[in-house]
C-alpha cells in the first residue's frame, strides 16, 4: 500500500516528486532505490496524458466563448509573450530545466503546459520532461537522504 500512495502522490500537480520522496522515504521508510524510479514513472503518468489531451482539448477550449477557453488563450498568450525567445533559443534545455528545478509551479505538470503553449512535439517534449523529472527526483532524493542524516 506505501507503493501505491507513493506512487499516486507523485501524480499530483502540487505534489509531485517534492512531496512523493519525502514521504515515502521518511515516513514509510521505503529504501530509496525503490521510491526513486517509483516515484518518476508516477510523475510521468499525468505527463502522457497531457501532453496527448492538451492539444485537442486546447483546441476545443478555445473554438467557442467560454470561461476556460478565455483563461488559456490569455495564459497562453502571456507565456509566449514572456517566455517565448527563450524557448525559442533554447527549447529542450529550457523544458528539461523547468521541470527539474524542484520548485513550487515547476515540475512534469509545468512542462507539459509549457511544451503544449510553445508547440514542443510529443516524442521530443516527453523525453525533455522525463528527463527533467529524473534530475529532479534524484535531487530531492538526495536532500531527503541528507536531511535524514543531518537530523538523526
Amino acid at each position: 500500500m506505501d507503493y501505491l500512495i507513493t506512487f499516486l502522490v507523485s501524480m499530483t500537480p502540487i505534489g509531485e516528486l517534492r512531496a512523493s520522496i519525502p514521504l515515502a522515504i521518511q515516513t514509510y521508510e521505503l529504501p530509496w532505490y525503490e521510491v526513486l524510479p517509483l516515484a518518476v514513472a508516477g510523475n510521468l503518468v499525468p505527463a502522457l496524458f497531457w501532453l496527448l489531451a492538451l492539444p485537442r482539448l486546447g483546441s476545443y477550449l478555445v473554438s467557442f466563448p467560454n470561461p476556460a477557453g478565455c483563461l488559456l488563450m490569455w495564459r497562453s498568450e502571456r507565456l509566449r509573450r514572456l517566455q517565448g525567445e527563450r524557448f525559442r533559443r533554447h527549447r529542450n534545455l529550457a523544458l528539461i530545466l523547468l521541470v527539474a528545478v524542484p520548485l513550487p509551479f515547476t515540475g512534469v505538470w509545468s512542462g507539459t503546459l509549457a511544451a503544449w503553449v510553445f508547440e514542443i512535439p510529443f516524442r521530443p517534449a516527453l523525453l525533455c520532461i522525463a528527463l527533467g523529472a529524473a534530475i529532479a527526483g534524484g535531487v530531492v532524493t538526495a536532500l531527503t537522504a541528507l536531511g535524514l542524516h543531518l537530523i538523526g
